[in-house]
């Protein structure tokens, strides 16, 4: 059997390979994500041609279609119309089958029209990488194969072809929605998976990505790291690239101790992490409440316990997520205990701040005070500890 061009040991043939996925991987976030579906970088044309041509090789992919199938994902997300939302499929068929469901939809001459406006249109795109995709893929075969040899040309090949299926189509899209941590209180349940973005070069950070998909950069919290960011610096540095938008940095005046005209503009601005932080709160009384109707263990308590245990998944959801009976259940769940009644009301209020364009803005200032002076008088440790923080978000 044909042994190669080069005479390379096992270990180097795993670095080659975790090499080239990896620049598949940063093709993917930068050009295809960042650069093309939400217009957070600019990049220069070498670099922009030098990934169009990569995920040719590597991938086969269209970046009309990927960027349409991914752009409607955003704006129909996790409805009966987003084309890979694991509230809708489950998360092991987007997990083990998201290359389908993406097929899917790229075949939708609808959605290209609508999602796949400004990608690019020149002669080598409309001549050879769109129409002929799956000839990069087959000259990446030939050259694995004759630099590496027939068996680990092949294996190398595969796991290329694999990976992005994988890592981005599965992972990203279905465990990305399904299990992980969230810093930001989004519409839709992205989550971060891990705070290092290494393997699929930030994308792991998706939620901090749905809450600010125009940001070039993915990571937020002083402990995430997100790779694909540290290589937009570079070529920015070497004049390759341009960030357009970066995501809010949180910052806090923690001397604060009323609201003014900087707080409402810190809060508004910030709205995202302040509703998550408010969720926690409001996570965190619920637990509280669970174990005291617990140790009280009588039949009346034991009744509120059923009503609050089936409300677990949906208390702490936008109410505009959910339906009308499991609106009623939460109601009813509520109806007999005014710590969680409290707490659940009193978001109403805090989101109609931002919400509603009424009042001035010293207006809004004053009901924000209201808000927090209402939180620290109710009695309710949740409360008083969310609003002493909401009073210090101050402008960066």
């Amino acid at each position: 059997m044909y042994s190669g061009y080069l005479d390379i040991p096992w270990w180097g043939l795993v670095l080659i390979t975790l090499v080239m996925t990896h620049y598949t991987c940063l093709a993917v976030t930068v050009f295809l994500h960042r650069s093309q579906a939400h217009r957070s970088v600019e990049l220069h044309p070498i670099v922009s041609h030098f990934f169009r041509f990569w995920l040719w090789m590597t991938t086969g992919m269209v970046t009309k279609e990927w960027v349409a199938v991914h752009r409607k994902h955003h704006a129909v997300c996790e409805t009966e119309d987003d084309p890979h939302s694991p509230r809708i499929y489950g998360v092991w068929r987007v997990l083990l089958g998201g290359v389908g469901l993406y097929r899917n939809e790229a075949i939708k001459s609808e959605t290209i029209k609508t999602f796949g406006r400004g990608t690019p249109d020149d002669w080598i795109e409309r001549h050879i990488y769109s129409p002929y995709n799956w000839l990069g893929v087959v000259l990446m075969a030939a050259i694995d194969i004759f630099l590496f040899g027939a068996a680990s040309g092949i294996l190398i090949w595969g796991i290329q072809m694999l990976w992005i299926p994988f890592w981005a189509a599965g992972v990203i899209n279905g465990i990305g929605h399904y299990f992980g941590y969230r810093n930001f209180a989004t519409s839709d349940d992205s989550t971060n998976i891990i705070p290092w973005g290494i393997i699929i070069a930030g994308e792991e950070l998706h939620n901090n990505h749905h809450a600010y998909a125009s940001s070039a950069r993915l990571s937020n919290k002083w402990f995430e790291f997100d790779i694909g960011f540290v290589y937009i610096r570079l070529f920015e540095i070497l004049g390759l690239a341009k960030a357009r938008k970066l995501s809010p940095k949180i910052k806090f005046d923690w001397n604060k101790t009323r609201c003014d005209m900087d707080t409402l503009r810190a809060v508004v601005h910030n709205r995202l992490d302040v509703m998550a932080y408010y969720r926690k709160a409001l996570k965190k009384a619920y637990a509280e409440e669970i174990q005291r109707l617990k140790d009280i263990a009588n039949d009346s308590s034991q009744e509120q316990l059923l009503k609050l245990k089936a409300i677990r998944k949906w208390i702490t959801r936008d109410p505009a997520q959910l339906q009308s009976n499991q609106l009623r259940a939460i109601e009813e769940g509520l109806a007999e205990n005014k710590v969680l009644t409290t707490i659940y009301r009193m978001k109403t209020s805090l989101v109609a701040l931002w919400d509603s364009a009424s009042g001035s803005q010293e207006q809004r200032v004053q009901q924000l005070q209201t808000w927090c002076e209402r939180a620290e008088a109710s009695g309710i440790e949740a409360l008083k500890s969310f609003s002493k923080r909401l009073r210090c978000y101050a402008t960066a």
